[in-house]
């Protein structure tokens, strides 16, 4: 009897002890589980799919979905509730906090004007003299047909095509607010996302259009992307491109960013958006971008914030 009670103690204790661990490992296994939804901005989509990846390497049971498709949608799925997280690549909106958005910055990036890289009259003049603002005003808000001797000071007679962007996006609002006005004043060609106006730009000898930082440059050589030529920008109106206003690699533009010499807009933060404050595995994954994920910055290639402005946003979360 006493042997059989043993042996029934043993088992007992057995299954207890695995029920203990079958609760402890079930516990963690839901904190590291789940499904972080992700969507919005073209411009910070390439920083949100690797800060996504490097995450989820620390953390095999979680799955980061991102897909682009302007910061307009961004938005409009965070306070909406079907992303947990909206990417934004313009100033949040007074009625946008009003509907429960709660953001952060996380980067910094700038839209630059760019044109067909076979256009001769970048290599004739606007490689030395640059564009003054007045001419992006012409083009983009007062709609002007000029050609590209008007533009540039040449002799050509073809006609400028000019292009805009078709979604609501934070590009276009970043390049009408430098021009003074927002997105829906912008005229030309309506083309849809970051990729789809640097192709038509590539397409088109008498092109122009503008893209952000990631989409206007070649992440492996620097240089602008094959087939466009970034438009220097003639910030002092000195008829001259000065060494800090030279955009012809992407460490230059950051430079030019970065030291404030480039205008801000089009330079700006890039922000994360929810509908209320973030919670649970979205709140750790905005809090690791914060933190141990700011490394990966430079290497993707964009612009760091000031450290005062990251220290906020921690907290902000409650970091």
């Amino acid at each position: 009897m006493t042997k059989a009670r043993n042996n029934w103690m043993r088992v007992f204790v057995g299954v207890a002890i695995a029920i203990i661990l079958a609760t402890l490992l079930s516990g963690c296994s839901k904190k590291d589980q789940g499904t972080i939804r992700v969507s919005g901005a073209w411009a910070l989509y390439p920083m949100m799919v690797r800060w996504g990846e490097e995450f989820q390497k620390l953390h095999p049971g979680i799955k980061v979905d991102i897909s682009a498709g302007g910061a307009g949608k961004g938005v409009s799925d965070a306070l909406g509730g079907l992303v947990d997280i909206g990417m934004v690549s313009r100033e949040i909106k007074p009625e946008e906090i009003q509907k429960g958005g709660f953001f952060i910055p996380v980067v910094k990036d700038a839209v630059f004007p760019a044109m067909n890289a076979k256009n001769p009259t970048f290599a004739e003049s606007i490689s030395k003299t640059g564009l003054k603002k007045q001419a992006f005003l012409d083009l983009w808000i007062e709609g002007k047909p000029l050609t590209w001797g008007e533009v540039a000071g040449t002799s050509s007679t073809d006609v400028v095509n000019v292009y805009t962007r078709s979604d609501a996006c934070g590009a276009a609002e970043t390049w009408a607010k430098y021009l003074g006005k927002m997105q829906e004043d912008l005229k030309g060609t309506g083309v849809y996302g970051d990729p789809g106006i640097a192709e038509a730009v590539k397409k088109d000898p008498l092109g122009i259009g503008y893209n952000n930082l990631h989409y206007a440059y070649d992440p492996k050589t620097g240089l602008p992307l094959p087939g466009i030529q970034v438009i220097p920008i003639d910030i002092n109106e000195n008829g001259t491109v000065d060494p800090e206003e030279n955009l012809d690699s992407k460490e230059k533009a950051i430079k030019a960013v970065v030291s404030g010499v480039y205008p801000s807009p089009p330079a700006r933060d890039l922000y994360l958006l929810s509908k209320g404050e973030f919670k649970g595995l979205t709140k750790e994954f905005v809090k690791w971008i914060l933190t141990d994920g700011q490394k990966y910055i430079d290497e993707v290639g964009y612009i760091q914030l000031k450290e005062s402005a990251i220290k906020e946003a921690i907290a902000k979360i409650g970091g």
